[in-house]
């Protein structure tokens, strides 16, 4: 598998990048949100962005949509600062608070939306709102949680923006609701081109919808690329574990010794491991593809697991680090 990811990287990449991040920074007064983060993520994608809360995730995107400043490093939105007007107007970021002025009716949300952006699909967004039966003459303020995000996720595609920004969208949404406006962020994102970067805890809902992944813990990037690159580059392999001490965690067998294991887990005499091959692997396992959640899961557990940023997800000009040559050497 090392052969086949790093000669990916020989001709650098070739799409557009809507996100290209250089060492991204921020730092608060409690200490480091994030810590040297360096990727790309090309146009077109719909991208998962993955971490236990206080990772990091938020300010990233806040940073994107020029919220934030960054401490350290620099970020470009299709090859523009954050703060350019290139980049706002081809930027759209729905924060997982959802902020709308509650004495406002849905109608005057919306006529808002189409005053402050050249590009605005009054359609679009009136199709978001009539199928959730919003009242159009109804306030904000005495709508319920679900239907304040559906007027969120109006004003959102209403903008017709090149780059989505989804912190958390769909928390407090039921889950045929949930469905439903995930369909729509789909066909939206096909038919427009749209690349979405979007923060979710819901990591099945995830597999089905992201073809892009990034997951942060920690300040930092511990894994980045194309999903069924990431997949492919690992295995997860059950088998039971020889010798006593039964119901203990004896470490990694002898035999993964030789690979990178990511996470090894021993339940009894059953022992499970997500394992990056380096060649054939001895002993006797059951070998299967991981899932995006079982991928995801063991990374998190596994915080001294080295990293792996796929070529896919490099900056140009940015060579990995030690601990990303690492993750791709397996």
């Amino acid at each position: 598998m090392t052969d086949s990811m790093d000669g990916m990287d020989a001709g650098g990449p070739a799409e557009e990048s809507a996100i290209e991040a250089y060492g991204v920074g921020r730092r608060y007064r409690r200490g480091w949100a994030l810590r040297d983060c360096s990727f790309r993520l090309p146009a077109g994608r719909i991208c998962g962005l993955v971490g236990p809360n206080g990772a990091g995730k938020t300010t990233l995107m806040a940073i994107a949509a020029h919220l934030l400043e960054p401490t350290e490093g620099t970020l470009k939105v299709f090859g523009a600062a954050p703060e350019s007007a290139e980049a706002g107007r081809r930027t759209s970021f729905l924060a997982q608070e959802k902020p709308l002025f509650r004495r406002f009716t849905v109608a005057e949300t919306l006529r808002l939306g189409r005053e402050l952006n050249p590009g605005w699909d009054q359609r679009a967004a009136e199709d978001i709102v009539r199928a959730g039966d919003v009242p159009m003459d109804a306030r904000i303020g005495t709508l319920s949680g679900g239907q304040r995000t559906r007027v969120a996720f109006a004003l959102a595609f209403g903008k017709r923006p090149d780059l989505l920004l989804l912190d958390e969208p769909m928390s407090d949404l039921d889950p045929l609701v949930r469905h439903e406006l995930m369909g729509t962020l789909m066909a939206e994102a096909a038919e427009h081109g749209t690349t979405v970067l979007m923060s979710s805890h819901m990591l099945t809902e995830l597999e089905n919808v992201c073809d892009f992944l990034l997951l942060i813990s920690s300040g930092g990037l511990r894994m980045a690329g194309d999903v069924d690159e990431l997949r492919s580059a690992h295995v997860l392999l059950r088998g039971a574990r020889s010798g006593g001490g039964e119901g203990r965690d004896q470490g990694v067998p002898a035999e993964l010794a030789a690979h990178t294991v990511v996470e090894c887990r021993t339940s009894g005499r059953q022992v499970t491991a997500l394992v990056r091959p380096d060649g054939p692997v001895a002993g006797q396992w059951e070998a299967d593809s991981p899932n995006l959640e079982e991928l995801l899961l063991a990374y998190l557990r596994s915080p001294d697991a080295p990293p792996l940023i796929s070529p896919e997800a490099r900056v140009p000009g940015r060579r990995p680090s030690t601990g990303d040559s690492r993750a791709v050497a397996a």
